[in-house]
């Protein structure tokens, strides 16, 4: 049994589902402002969701304070136009303080991040993500990556759960996804939700598609969201043509970009929201800016982005 309110608005999205960064200020600091800013514009521009202090939002690298924060600024420039889903993780104690916060906050809903460090049996990630769900009266999407990596049988427990309303995969095994997503199919009768949550996840969004999974987290909508709504209509609409002219030129060469620095589903993200006049500071260490060159190449591909639109326009 999902939660109708936040289940609905994200089973049909009108746009992409929107991973923001997180702005800092020069000196380093939480630059709320700036956050807001960059938040409104991405509703502004058709995001169907908005999704805060999550992986591309640096959720690693924020204070618990700070993480409140950004959450309570998310709420407050979406003004209720579309949910917001905050990120929560670490281990158990620690997710629960996260989620707790987030519901303070306002949030709609959680993306519950795999635990820190432990590599768990399958038993004790479900006890970690049914405690995390009953911890508040938020609902919650389990994120498949890392060291958390679910079998179909858990995944059918997690849908069981009332608060447990979908699962959002980061770890691209299409012969195991297509394997859950029978499993519960077949198991639960009330609906339950998958996201695509692969780094760049418009590159493999046909083959998803083809196992019935079309939602997915668009870290392109932050820095070329005209870019990113057109690849999202064509693949809601079955427009295969657009789709591949994009794929072909612009989301592979992206790719191909982003996997030239460790750390790039980020920092490469924020230099792109840079590029478009939002100054949203440097990335937080452990990660690093991407080097000068790779930046003028993103700047060259967004361009090029651009103008593969206005020629199937014209």
């Amino acid at each position: 049994m999902t939660s109708a309110p936040l289940a609905a608005r994200l089973s049909v999205p009108s746009g992409p589902l929107f991973f923001p960064v997180t702005a800092y200020g020069p000196d380093g600091a939480v630059d709320l402002d700036t956050y807001r800013t960059h938040v409104r514009r991405g509703v502004e521009a058709g995001a169907a969701a908005v999704f805060a202090c999550c992986g591309t939002g640096e959720f690693h690298a924020l204070a618990p304070e700070e993480f409140e924060a950004c959450v309570a600024a998310a709420v407050e420039a979406t003004e209720g136009r579309v949910p917001v889903v905050a990120g929560a993780g670490y281990g158990t104690a620690l997710a629960i303080q996260y989620a707790r916060a987030a519901e303070r906050a306002g949030a709609d809903g959680l993306l519950a991040m795999p635990p820190y460090l432990v590599v768990a049996a399958q038993e004790g990630l479900l006890r970690h993500y049914t405690q995390l769900a009953e911890a508040t009266s938020l609902d919650i999407i389990v994120y498949q990556r890392d060291n958390a990596v679910f079998t179909p049988e858990t995944v059918i427990a997690l849908a069981r759960h009332p608060k447990v309303l979908g699962l959002k995969d980061g770890l691209g095994d299409l012969d195991l996804m297509q394997r859950i997503v029978s499993a519960v199919r077949t198991e639960v009768p009330e609906e339950f939700l998958y996201f695509n949550g692969l780094p760049t996840a418009e590159l493999t969004g046909l083959a998803y598609r083809g196992i019935g999974i079309t939602l997915y987290s668009s870290a392109v909508f932050c820095f070329a969201p005209t870019i990113a709504q057109a690849f999202h209509k064509a693949l809601t609409t079955g427009d295969d043509a657009t789709a591949n002219r994009l794929l072909d030129g612009f989301y592979r060469p992206l790719v191909e970009l982003r996997n030239q620095g460790r750390g790039y589903a980020v920092s490469l993200v924020k230099a792109g929201v840079r590029l478009g006049g939002l100054d949203v500071g440097e990335v937080r260490p452990p990660l690093q800016e991407p080097r000068e060159d790779h930046v003028k190449q993103l700047a060259e591909l967004v361009q090029r982005g651009h103008e593969l639109l206005e020629g199937a326009a014209g």
